[in-house]
């Protein structure tokens, strides 16, 4: 049998070109904003970027002749209940290691006077951030490279290129770069099993914003080296970076990493419920 590069043996267009599409368009939907941006020496803001991404997402998505559900998830009663266990998980992944520091005394709080007028920046900010990340690594592109070549090949080449774009973060850390970088790969792997354990975007971008939300504008740590102001301000005590995460947040020290192999643990061995076949 010919191999045909284009069409695969089920006679669709192969997921290569799917995934080629995409970045035209989303180049093609992105420049624009980046041109106007550097006119005006401001960045593209994040709400617009998450709306381009959703936005080219869904031009795919129909140009597939398929049902904006297998994008982000049934929107049925399960995508709330999805979106409230990852608020919850991603709450508690950045308290329990606060928690440890606060045990050990490695770090300490204090009151911050002047959260209320910028938190409502911040949470949106934040969302955006979230919702456009999550588009992008758990959703049109990560799901043909499930399709085209598996999940776990998919998830190493999703989690490489959502490292990847935090390295110009990580480069300013020195040795401390390398936890942080083993801990942002880790954390894609994370959302990535919040997809795969529930074919929804529900549960990772749950995960993902409320990780965010507790570590800088609750405990007032930096998230991803960006400083964000929180009810709290978090001071490092003499204790090594690597358990306190310096300035990066606590998506650089171990008790971090390990709450975040901890819950992808659970991730795998979690079965969930399935509908029965008729």
């Amino acid at each position: 049998m010919t191999f045909n590069p284009f069409i695969n043996p089920r006679g669709k267009l192969r997921n290569g070109w799917w995934i080629a599409l995409f970045f035209v368009i989303l180049t093609a939907l992105l420049f624009p904003l980046i041109l106007m941006s550097r006119a005006s020496e401001t960045g593209v803001p994040l709400w617009q970027q998450a709306a381009i991404v959703l936005a080219a997402s869904l031009i795919c998505q129909a140009a597939r002749r398929k049902p904006i559900s297998e994008l982000l998830g049934a929107f049925d009663w399960k995508w709330p209940s999805q979106l409230a266990i990852g608020l919850g998980a991603g709450a508690a992944l950045m308290a329990i290691p606060a928690a440890f520091l606060a045990a050990g005394n490695w770090v300490t709080w204090r009151m911050n006077a002047d959260w209320a007028e910028t938190i409502g920046a911040t949470l949106l900010m934040l969302a955006a951030a979230a919702a456009a990340e999550e588009l992008l690594f758990r959703g049109f592109l990560f799901q043909r490279l499930i399709d085209g070549l598996g999940a776990w090949p998919a998830q190493l080449l999703i989690a490489a290129l959502f490292t990847l774009t935090h390295s110009d973060a990580l480069a300013e850390l020195g040795p401390l770069g390398y936890l942080a970088g083993a801990n942002i790969f880790a954390a894609s792997i994370l959302f990535g099993l919040a997809y795969l354990r529930t074919r929804s975007l529900a549960l990772p971008l749950g995960l993902h914003f409320a990780a965010n939300v507790m570590q800088g504008p609750v405990l007032g740590f930096g998230v991803s080296g960006t400083d964000a102001a929180g009810f709290l301000v978090a001071t490092p005590q003499d204790a090594p970076a690597w358990l306190t995460g310096g300035a990066f947040g606590l998506e650089a020290n171990v008790p971090g990493f390990v709450c975040v192999l901890a819950v992808s643990a659970l991730l795998w061995f979690w079965q969930p419920k399935r509908p029965k076949a008729d």
